[in-house]
């Protein structure tokens, strides 16, 4: 229901501009749809790549597994770019509708998948869609989170629940996602999928755009007079950034390409900043500082080895559960693609669980700290792999695999994604010196991108192996079997350390510092 324009100062709450609903400014509602499209069309595309990639492109398990690493990270690298434009320039409703045009550009550019194999006309058509998803994803993916806050001021007891409610979109968005678009696409043909994928995408730009009035003048241009500026009495500022995000597509087309090049991005931007933040914390921070940076650091270390584990999702479990296992249900086979929705739906439903169970613990003073839950989340990712390759063995690696143990794998990654990911964000948030914290959040989100170039690296070298014995089932045990071990044995150390790191942290400081 609709409610009147009332302050609500009595109930704690300070006084709301325009109509609400549900206790809400109705933007909210208008981003949470357009999220939920934008997601959905993401989720859908990615569920589909890797098995575009060699099944249609007859690209090795190798190559197709370093193209994904390099297409995931890059989608986290971008929005540094997209969100310091859209902050000094165009503001983030325009930033949010031109990146959704350029992704909807490139899933229909996905569509036009050739006649299959190398196909040199579609191979290129297939790298400028990428391009044109990673730069649009730039422009899309951080500027509307902040929107949302922008609805609210600092102080509004609504905030966090709006938070909650827009990160709901996101997971309606991942589950229908691969299922739709995987089906079509693996029933009626690749461009059914990837055109679903950019029907939604369009879908989330018409709600965008036809809820504006909804956003109350937020994600305004900072300064309109200076975008409308023409430079060289030629161009307008803004329109130079739009055309400058073009060239931003061609080095993406390159990257995407090269994926060496794309490492050695990552690796050099990691190494100066993180140089920057040790000299920073060495030189210009008191001792419960510096001691507070060197628990941020350690944590962000450990977030490339989870995401690089986490996220074989989308390319060597995959490609496992396409061949490998038994997808029969009812006597109908279920595309694998649809399996990436599974991750979305446990987050769902097992993150009030969390929320609860955190909430619960806090109270009585058992709440794990974040080093803590840490390791728990990477000894349960560990503990997923090892559990598929338990079910794998059961059975005979000659045999099919029972799905139950791919549902498993993906139920306790969830639950390792729930004690990693929200925790993270927090602890960048909470330990960070103000002055620096939106540079500390940017590295987080640095080294996610990271996780993700291991993961294709990973994915790579389990498909190498393979193709060098002719045993795909063996590579891929082998590996997981590995990764799994490391990831328990790492989050053991972590537990045993992590007491440690929390008095680094200096909790029983932090409210009165603040």
């Amino acid at each position: 229901m609709t409610t009147p324009d009332i302050p609500l100062s009595d109930a704690g709450y300070p006084p709301r501009e325009g109509p609400t609903f549900l206790g809400h400014p109705r933007g909210l509602y208008v981003l949470f749809f357009a999220e939920l499209w934008e997601r959905f069309s993401y989720y859908g595309m990615r569920a589909l790549l890797i098995l575009y990639l060699t099944k249609h492109f007859l690209m090795s398990d190798a190559q197709s597994g370093m193209i994904y690493g390099a297409y995931t990270s890059l989608v986290y690298v971008t929005p540094v770019v997209g969100g310091w434009l859209a902050d000094r320039y165009l503001g983030q409703r325009k930033a949010v509708l031109f990146g959704g045009i350029l992704i909807a550009f490139g899933h229909l550019l996905l569509g036009l998948e050739g006649d299959g194999g190398q196909d040199e006309v579609a191979l290129n058509a297939f790298w400028t869609a990428l391009a044109f998803i990673i730069v649009g994803t730039g422009f899309l993916k951080a500027n509307i989170s902040v929107i949302v806050g922008q609805l609210y001021p600092r102080e509004d007891m609504r905030r966090d629940p709006a938070y909650t409610i827009f990160y709901m979109g996101i997971n309606v968005g991942g589950v229908l996602g691969p299922l739709v678009c995987g089906i079509l696409g693996e029933t009626l043909g690749w461009s059914y999928g990837f055109g679903a994928a950019a029907v939604g995408m369009l879908a989330g730009i018409v709600v965008f755009v036809l809820g504006k009035p909804s956003l109350m003048g937020k994600g305004e241009p900072p300064d309109p007079a200076k975008l409308a500026q023409r430079i060289g009495g030629m161009i307008s500022r803004e329109w130079l950034i739009y055309l400058g995000s073009l060239l931003g597509v061609a080095l993406v087309w390159w990257l995407i390409q090269n994926h060496n090049a794309v490492g050695v991005l990552l690796a050099g931007t990691s190494a100066v900043v993180v140089a920057f933040l040790l000299w920073d914390a060495t030189t210009r921070m008191n001792r419960i500082e510096r001691d507070r940076m060197f628990a941020v650091l350690f944590l962000i270390a450990l977030n490339p080895l989870f995401w690089g584990l986490f996220e074989q999702a989308g390319s060597s479990l995959s490609l496992f559960t396409d061949r490998h296992v038994d997808r029969t249900l009812l006597g109908m086979t279920i595309p694998a693609s649809v399996f990436q929705s599974v991750n979305s739906f446990f987050v769902i439903t097992l993150a009030p669980l969390f929320a609860g169970l955190w909430s619960w613990t806090s109270r009585r003073g058992w709440e794990p700290s974040a080093p803590a839950k840490f390791g728990a989340a990477l000894i349960l990712v560990g503990l997923g792999f090892l559990l598929l390759v338990a079910g794998a063995l059961a059975v005979g690696t000659g045999n099919p695999t029972p799905v139950i143990f791919v549902l498993g794998i993906y139920f306790l990654h969830t639950m390792g994604e729930l004690c990693l990911s929200p925790v993270g964000l927090s602890a960048m948030s909470k330990l960070s010196l103000p002055r620096m914290a939106s540079l500390v959040m940017g590295v987080w989100f640095l080294s996610t991108a990271a996780g993700d170039f291991i993961a294709g690296m990973i994915a790579s070298a389990i498909g190498a192996k393979g193709a060098e014995g002719g045993d795909q089932v063996g590579a891929v045990l082998t590996m997981y079997e590995f990764v799994g071990g490391i990831a328990i044995g790492v989050g053991v150390v972590v537990l045993l350390v992590a007491p440690f790191i929390r008095r680094l942290m200096h909790l029983d400081t932090l409210k009165d510092e603040s």
